[in-house]
């Protein structure tokens, strides 16, 4: 007997606390009274246009196109020039004109040249990588002082930007792309 009332007090104890947490959560499960929100003033604007559309993203990005394009050249003709060099020294090799002490010499110049081939190519991926940071700031600056000074006149309280599937239903009334875009080129043709 006296053992049932030792094992009864601890379920008397997890019942009160069960029967307390699920009033709690009963209390709980109201919702919150609604409070009246002012209105919001929201525009979006679409950054593939401007991407294609500003004059001054249309401009960098034929800049880096040709900083890459030369950037390849230059590797390429470099990669090219180490080959036939190569290929000219098995010729030399299985004609019997080189040494071994020759052939290891000209191997380990090879292979010198070859290492600073792969610094080459680092070196021109990280200038090109470098280059498109700066323009991807420059561009972004470019966006948000013209969105600072357009929002003084417009009164936006967001100015949202949309591409690809990041913003999945708008209304059309609230996009502002192709003013942005008529200012952003109106600024940067007055900066030129």
């Amino acid at each position: 007997m006296k053992y049932a009332h030792i094992l009864s007090i601890p379920a008397l104890l997890l019942s009160v606390s069960m029967f307390t947490s699920c009033r709690g959560n009963q209390q709980s499960s109201k919702p919150a009274p609604v409070k009246e929100q002012a209105s919001l003033k929201i525009a979006y604007v679409e950054v593939d246009s401007i991407m294609t559309q500003y004059q001054f993203a249309k401009d960098c990005t034929e800049i880096l196109q040709k900083k890459q394009k030369s950037a390849q050249a230059t590797f390429q003709s470099r990669a090219v020039a180490l080959q036939r060099e190569a290929a000219n020294l098995q010729v030399k090799y299985e004609a019997g004109k080189l040494t071994q002490q020759e052939v290891q010499q000209a191997q380990q110049n090879l292979q010198k040249k070859q290492q600073q081939l792969q610094n080459l190519q680092s070196s021109l991926q990280s200038q090109y990588e470098k280059q498109q940071d700066q323009y991807n700031k420059a561009l972004h600056d470019s966006i948000q002082h013209f969105l600072a000074d357009y929002n003084k006149d417009m009164g936006y309280d967001y100015i949202l930007s949309k591409g690809q599937d990041n913003i999945l239903l708008s209304n059309n009334k609230l996009d502002i792309t192709e003013d942005v875009i008529k200012g952003l080129n109106k600024r940067y043709k007055n900066k030129k």
